[in-house]
């Protein structure tokens, strides 16, 4: 039986990328779509499982008929304040849900390769973090650099808000041994580069991920939303969609 699905944001362009294979796949029959404004009582009514690629400001309404019609959620919303990341943490001991800054299945590879390389490597790798993006992005760094920048910074047990050092001008001094360098390009229609460049003495490590266009994105969302349905309730991590957990 098919997966019944809603969609929030569907106007954008995630959304549409995400309603466009949905309905070309089998697995999910889309039941509903909503964007920011709408009845979500109404929109979510039968729903199994919704996809949230809306805005930060829509996520508490969504998160309060997600809990009570008790289906999985899947959010891929960035830039939530701390009181929203709080709901959300909230929601996963009623219902299972996975919160990711970027569903792409290659994107979430290179999250798991950055952190098994940085807790490899001694001392002396110096990390830093390139992230490209079309003209039209409105937020810098990239929710995925941010990530990056986290995964980076936990394995070497510091908080990435401390080591983070976002761009270089001017005369800023050699380089310090704890920070983590993060830098954000924007131009043309490029849908999403990022760069883990971790150099060394000699040596210099650089992990990429290109996305050529927005469906990877949608696919992995898909993908989660499919793997959620029916766990028990907790914040999954796409990790775990892939089996690296």
């Amino acid at each position: 039986m098919a997966t019944k699905l809603v969609m929030v944001g569907a106007k954008g362009r995630m959304g549409q990328a995400i309603l466009a294979l949905a309905r070309q796949d089998k697995g999910f029959e889309v039941v509903g779509e909503a964007d920011q404004g709408d009845d979500m009582a109404k929109v979510l009514a039968k729903a199994q499982v919704v996809i949230d690629f809306s805005h930060r400001s829509a996520t508490e309404s969504v998160l309060k008929q997600v809990c009570a019609l008790k289906v999985a959620y899947v959010c891929g919303t960035t830039g939530h304040t701390e009181a929203e990341a709080g709901m959300i943490a909230a929601a996963a001991r009623q219902v299972p849900l996975i919160l990711s800054p970027n569903f792409s299945l290659g994107v979430n590879l290179l999250f798991y390769l950055t952190e098994q390389a940085a807790k490899a490597l001694p001392e002396g790798f110096d990390p830093e973090v390139i992230e490209i993006h079309h003209r039209l992005k409105k937020d810098a760094p990239s929710g995925t650099a941010k990530r990056l920048v986290e995964i980076l910074a936990e394995a070497r047990r510091t908080k990435a808000e401390v080591v983070a050092r976002h761009g270089r001008s001017g005369e800023p001094g050699e380089r310090s041994e704890d920070e983590i360098g993060v830098h954000a390009v924007r131009g043309g229609d490029v849908v999403g580069d990022h760069t883990v460049l971790l150099a060394g003495d000699g040596e210099r490590i650089e992990l990429i991920h290109r996305a050529s266009s927005r469906d990877v994105f949608a696919r992995g969302a898909l993908r989660a939303a499919h793997w959620l349905v029916g766990k028990p309730a907790k914040a999954y991590r796409m990790v775990d969609v892939l089996g690296l957990s």
